[in-house]
């Protein structure tokens, strides 16, 4: 995968930060771009390209086998670390880090790239950012879980180890349970001690909401700032 196959948003002024969002099960990267353009309204992140990439279309075993945008097989949705399609996984795995290098050899510091991802999308940001051998800005995981949660800690890549976490769930969530994010954070936290900034909200569903875009806003802000 390239920038080709994603909707890109330029920079408004110099670009000096990219930020990555990967969207969810057969949603393509036009569901997200709505956050760069309410950003650009407000001059917020006008040194930032927006990258939305589009998953490619594959059966997916979860919905009885329809073709549909997918970063990977699902095979159930009852089990959090039960039948995983690592080979899925970690060939969407390799086409993010082909973005990441692709802005890197732009002249973007890797530190001011923010990888981020909603649902399935959120999965394979989190598994992306941990094994990426270029140290990030930072990891955004949006109603979503970790994959490959019992080998990750082997597959972790040092640069990332410290890297800070954003992780969002709404607690009504009846596709990604709550307690997946509940699980994925404390893995983070206890298992592979990653700084995690969490947030939780008692009435949303699996969707985003204007709060939560606005919290994970404030957490960009001081990545991108602090790496000016």
């Amino acid at each position: 995968m390239t920038t080709a196959a994603a909707i890109v948003v330029p920079a408004a002024t110099k670009h000096t930060a990219t930020f990555i969002f990967l969207h969810g099960l057969g949603d393509t990267g036009a569901g997200w771009s709505s956050i760069s353009e309410n950003f650009r309204l407000r001059r917020k992140f006008d040194e930032c390209t927006f990258i939305f990439p589009h998953a490619p279309r594959m059966p997916v075993d979860l919905n009885m086998g329809m073709r549909m945008p997918s970063w990977f097989n699902l095979y159930t949705l009852s089990e959090m670390d039960t039948r995983e399609d690592e080979s899925g996984m970690l060939s969407s795995v390799e086409k993010v880090h082909g973005i990441i290098q692709e802005q890197i050899e732009k002249g973007i510091n890797s530190e001011r790239i923010i990888l981020g991802g909603f649902s399935q999308g959120g999965a394979v940001a989190l598994l992306s950012g941990l094994t990426c051998k270029h140290k990030l800005g930072g990891i955004a995981a949006l109603s979503t879980w970790l994959p490959l949660s019992k080998k990750i800690a082997s597959m972790t890549q040092d640069a990332n180890k410290e890297t800070c976490i954003f992780q969002a769930h709404g607690e009504m969530d009846g596709v990604v349970k709550f307690k997946w994010g509940e699980d994925t954070k404390a893995i983070l936290q206890e298992k592979l001690h990653q700084p995690v900034e969490w947030h939780s909200y008692p009435d949303l569903d699996h969707s985003a909401d204007p709060q939560e875009i606005m919290d994970m806003e404030r957490w960009m802000q001081k990545i991108i700032a602090d790496q000016a």
